[in-house]
């Protein structure tokens, strides 16, 4: 039995005509929200280990969870936005990001230092295969707008994941 899609697009009444067929809008669509849930919620983990990240480089880290998460922040509209411009609503509840990411929700216990960086190289390598995911739907339906965005989303991502990894060599 199949199961029931946990996040429905809601398409616009009005017809969108801007030379890419419905079911590839649709498919770009679903694969934008899924990168939407999935930096929303590195964004909500990020801020967490900025609030609460202790320890000998509590500066250098506090510093750098800002720079990323306020990066995250900025980077949730122009998603949002692509998504609207494909005609469909976007998701914008917990639950649906939870359906539709691929991340875990942020631990309940904040980890040690090294955790949270470990957790936020993790995370920003999954961003960065979800958009790469979406890239290859959008490259598809020959959609160039989705893909210079998701472009760029994986360049922030992979260079986020090298920044945080080289925290972790000796």
């Amino acid at each position: 039995m199949a199961h029931p899609d946990p996040f429905p697009l809601l398409a616009s009444p009005s017809p969108v005509r801007i030379g890419i067929a419905d079911a590839q809008r649709e498919a770009i669509a679903r694969a934008l929200s899924a990168l939407l849930a999935d930096t929303y919620t590195l964004y909500l983990t990020t801020h967490n280990f900025h609030w609460n990240v202790t320890g000998p480089m509590f500066n250098t880290l506090h510093a750098m969870f800002m720079a990323q998460y306020t990066e995250l922040w900025n980077a949730v509209d122009p998603i949002a936005e692509r998504v609207r411009a494909l005609g469909y609503a976007v998701p914008g509840s917990y639950g649906a990001f939870a359906a539709l990411g691929s991340l875990p929700d942020v631990p309940s216990a904040p980890p040690k230092a090294t955790g949270m960086v470990r957790i936020l190289v993790d995370g920003n390598e999954a961003v960065a295969k979800t958009a790469r995911t979406a890239f290859t739907v959008a490259e598809g339906a020959n959609d160039q707008p989705s893909a210079d965005l998701l472009t760029r989303r994986m360049e922030v991502h992979e260079k986020a994941a090298w920044m945080l990894r080289s925290l972790l060599e000796d």
